[in-house]
């Protein structure tokens, strides 16, 4: 796949300002785009690939100056000796971003597999791989990766947190909350609920688990035989703010008496509104500092 990324597209996820990558491009011909028929710049994977790279080095105090001198091998090798030296998280966050675009596995497991000896696992899901999927996000929402990239990443996470998950302890204390899970028919992203409910039972609180593309009529039934204190879903794919709205309505409705907690790129589409009943958090720490901890 190649990719075409605007100059915007490009600030979102290596943290450069467009108008440094316009000066980088002309002074150091850092990176060279192509352009479209209406003469608007295209950045390919390459370009981005290397835009992170050069990020991470400025982050860790070489002159840009003297990266344009350096030849890729040269980049890879400094960028190897800052991960050994630089526990930063924002480097480790665009170094994963790299190993996607390249289908890397190897390097995509050393990089979180030192994540999670140094920091723990729970850490890590806060300050990397939160903070990976809110970036993947966008490169999925642009369309500037392809589905096996996005399912490649999803699949060597979802690893991950299947192993941590079956790690921790079934038992709960009489009276824990109850959280139940699902993502609604149309979903089938569920790496997010994934991690939430490693974070629930991770803490104590008791968890079901329902998956992807649930409908609603099944969630009521099942919620008649297990009922939750809270459900937990998850919006990623595209949907029309009015469709949105009515189903929100609708879940309020189906559970006048439950606490929903919603998270995911659509619910904060313009336009979107949150029924009383509902409870919309932003990823993972917003998910600890909002609901978790209050649990």
């Amino acid at each position: 796949m190649s990719g075409c990324y605007s100059i915007k597209d490009l600030e979102r996820l290596t943290g450069i300002k467009a108008h440094t990558i316009r000066i980088w491009e002309k002074r150091y011909n850092i990176v060279q785009p192509e352009r479209t028929e209406s003469n608007i710049r295209c950045y390919s994977d390459e370009n981005l690939k290397k835009l992170l790279n050069v990020s991470i080095l400025v982050k860790n105090g070489y002159k840009i100056s003297r990266i344009a001198d350096f030849e890729d091998a040269d980049i890879n090798e400094k960028i190897l000796e800052v991960s050994r030296m630089n526990n930063h998280h924002s480097n480790q966050v665009e170094s994963l971003i790299v190993s996607m675009i390249e289908l890397d596995e190897s390097k995509f497991e050393k990089i979180l597999n030192t994540a999670i000896i140094k920091l723990g696992f729970e850490s890590t899901v806060f300050e990397i791989i939160s903070p990976l999927f809110e970036k993947i996000g966008v490169l999925w929402q642009t369309g500037s990766i392809n589905p096996a990239q996005e399912h490649f990443i999803s699949n060597l996470i979802r690893r991950k947190l299947f192993v941590a998950i079956d790690g921790l302890s079934t038992y709960f204390e009489p009276g824990a909350k109850k959280v139940t899970l699902y993502l609604p028919e149309w979903e089938l992203h569920e790496i997010g609920l994934l991690l939430y409910d490693y974070l629930l039972r991770k803490h104590g609180i008791k968890t079901f688990f329902l998956g992807q593309s649930l409908p609603i009529h099944d969630l009521v039934a099942v919620s008649r035989v297990q009922v939750p204190d809270y459900i937990l879903t998850v919006f990623t794919s595209s949907l029309p703010v009015e469709e949105l709205n009515d189903y929100l309505l609708y879940l309020s409705g189906s559970f006048p008496n439950v606490s929903i907690l919603v998270t995911g790129m659509q619910t904060v589409q313009e336009g979107v509104r949150i029924p009383s009943n509902v409870l919309r958090f932003d990823g993972a720490k917003d998910f600890k500092d909002k609901i978790l901890d209050k649990l």
